[in-house]
């Protein structure tokens, strides 16, 4: 059996993000056009996704375009349109939650799924990909038997997040940002209402637990899980964050890029089951350290069920790597401090800590100095009055580091052979690359006899590697006949010539992944009655849907038809499990509903314990 391609899919804020994702070792990135993707506040123009798609081809990796808004019936010909724009950028796939679009003429590209169409079961997953989509990107919070039983049922690449902030509702089906604000998630204009503090009170109304982020979630991190995940059928892994910021990218990227290649190489002594998606190989002038940029602290999720210590409740900010604790305060002036910790520490790096009222709260580091057990610590403006002797201290900016990934960072290369044959009018030269293209140039010159031909043939195999700022490598350079003494130029002119013609047909070689057929005839969708959860908000989602067997559909959340009392969330996240009050853990515990509180705000909590989920309601208007 042929190895099967894995691919590291990272996110792209602009362009540029995505252009040093590929040169940190991502095979796809995928990034959000001028409207109608799901980060509404990520947007690019398409001359600059032109560029990072010509960037990318080269290495044989590709771009994917978050097409993945719900749309209004006036939106669905200027999304038609973007979509055509995109395919003559040199996309190469869609990525879609509204079923409208699959009733519209869109190009040739690839359709993915998107995390918004809430892919979590074998039925729903079958339907999508008999309905024509090449891709599922599985909700988040899927174990890996469910996985394996998705896997099961279905042909088409499977995606499936590895790293990166965790949306704590099913993905799609989450309207508390619409109810409270007007802004829809499904839009991409969420107001993250997850990431503030609430009080949590019981059916009777005491109070459990007051001013904590009680629906914020740790991040995702599966680093330990990946070979588990490929060997369940999973193709893509991606990494969340179309907000993050170039030095988190390139840190992320690299990380895993590593964990890949020990995956995809394994051990010399076994057949290799798996390849990369894109050629190169990256070279990098930092360590990748995945605690170093934005975390809310590390969970592998529900990746074998159900557990405790997924929850980020003290604080949904970058808390950073534990240091110490606190040794001494010069008091009372309060000019420095003293931590009893090992680590090295830098001027200008961030520090932080939980005061004794709770919030995360911080400093830049101005001046060191060596202390008994640890490190002094002056900062600009002297030591806040909340910090106390005994308190944990963590960094949150490493400025060395940081340093670092400002600058070029990593190098790509794709190593090719070079073989030069020489004759009596010349030489004519074939590089050849790791995916076995080639191309050929020639040199008409006399050919002199050298004097001496070991050192003109060192003087060959010099000047051919001179590759520079290419994005080749230098392989096996072979000498075909006796070399002749050949001048330095016209031997730089001809390597330049060659790798020109190199580039040029890897680019051409670039195959975008076609458009899946739909199933005849067409699928028949698992339920034949639609709720607002379905997400249907435009006259040819309604189409598409009574066309595969849909007879009731209700209007999806952001059409305003709903009123009153209805469910906001639905999550796998429970208050009641992490407050220990789960009936099936704890004996004498009822399912009784709680409320969420936050000022005017008031969230009913209910429970399907059949089901393991919890339900947030509120007002729909």
């Amino acid at each position: 059996m042929p190895p099967r391609r894995i691919e590291l899919l990272a996110p792209a804020k602009t362009a540029d993000i995505g252009i040093a994702a590929i040169d940190h070792g991502a095979d796809a990135v995928y990034i959000g056009g001028a409207a109608f993707g799901a980060r509404a506040g990520a947007g690019n123009a398409i001359e600059d996704i032109a560029l990072l798609t010509a960037h990318a081809h080269r290495y044989h990796a590709r771009v994917l375009l978050t097409l993945n808004t719900l749309l209004r019936n006036d939106e669905l010909a200027r999304a038609r349109r973007l979509a055509w724009q995109a395919y003559e950028a040199g996309v190469d796939a869609l990525i879609v939650q509204d079923m409208g679009l699959l009733e519209l003429e869109l190009p040739p590209l690839a359709l993915h799924a998107s995390t918004q169409c809430d892919i979590r079961d074998a039925a729903h997953a079958r339907f999508l990909q008999d309905a024509g989509f090449s891709r599922l990107v599985l909700a988040r919070e899927l174990s890996l038997d469910e996985v394996l039983e998705i896997a099961a049922a279905t042909h088409c690449e499977l995606e499936y997040f590895i790293h990166g902030a965790l949306c704590v509702a099913f993905s799609g089906q989450c309207y508390i940002s619409h109810a409270q604000t007007g802004r829809s998630a499904n839009r991409g204009e969420c107001s993250q209402a997850c990431r503030l503090p609430y009080d949590l009170a019981d059916s009777e109304g005491r109070i459990l637990a007051r001013g904590q982020h009680l629906l914020s979630l740790k991040d995702n991190n599966q680093s330990a899980h990946l070979a588990e995940l490929a060997a369940a059928g999973v193709t893509s892994f991606k990494i969340e964050g179309r907000y993050k910021d170039m030095a988190y990218v390139k840190n992320i990227v690299a990380h895993y890029r590593r964990l890949f290649d020990a995956i995809i190489e394994g051990p010399d002594d076994i057949e290799r089951p798996y390849e990369r998606a894109s050629s190169g190989h990256c070279t990098y002038s930092f360590v990748p350290q995945a605690e170093k940029t934005f975390n809310r602290a590390y969970t592998d999720y529900f990746i074998h069920g159900r557990q405790h210590g997924i929850e980020a409740f003290a604080s949904p900010a970058f808390a950073g790597e534990p240091l110490g604790k606190v040794a001494r305060i010069d008091e009372p002036k309060r000019r420095f401090f003293d931590l009893a910790s090992p680590a090295a520490l830098a001027n200008g790096d961030g520090l932080a800590w939980f005061d004794a009222e709770g919030p995360l709260t911080g400093l830049r580091i101005n001046r060191l100095e060596p202390a008994p057990g640890g490190v002094r610590i002056y900062p600009a403006t002297g030591v806040p009055a909340a910090l106390r002797i005994g308190t944990l201290v963590s960094r949150n900016h490493d400025h060395a580091f940081m340093r670092l990934l400002e600058k070029a960072s990593a190098t790509r290369r794709i190593r090719i052979a070079m073989r030069i044959e020489f004759d009596a009018t010349g030489g004519t030269l074939t590089l050849a690359d790791e995916d076995g293209i080639s191309a050929r140039a020639r040199l008409e010159a006399a050919a002199e006899p050298a004097r001496d031909t070991e050192r003109a043939a060192g003087e060959i195999r010099r000047h051919l590697a001179k590759l520079g700022d290419t994005i080749f490598s230098t392989g096996e350079i072979e000498l075909a006949g006796t070399p002749p003494f050949l001048p330095a130029a016209a031997l730089n002119a001809l390597r330049r010539e060659a790798v020109a013609k190199l580039d040029a047909a890897r680019l051409a070689a670039h195959l975008r992944p076609p458009r899946a057929t739909p199933a005849e005839p067409p699928p028949v969708f698992p339920q034949d009655a639609l709720t607002y959860l379905h997400n249907v908000l435009n006259d040819q989602a309604r189409a598409f849907y009574e066309h595969h067997g849909v007879k009731v559909i209700e209007p999806a959340f952001e059409s305003g038809a709903r009123r009153g009392e209805a469910t906001l969330m639905i999550t796998r996240h429970c208050l009641r499990y992490s407050f220990g009050l789960c009936p099936k853990e704890t004996r004498g515990a009822r399912p009784e509903p709680m409320k969420l509180i936050h000022g005017k705000e008031t969230l009913m909590l209910t429970f399907d314990c059949k089901q393991c989920v919890m339900k947030v309601s509120g007002q729909a208007a």
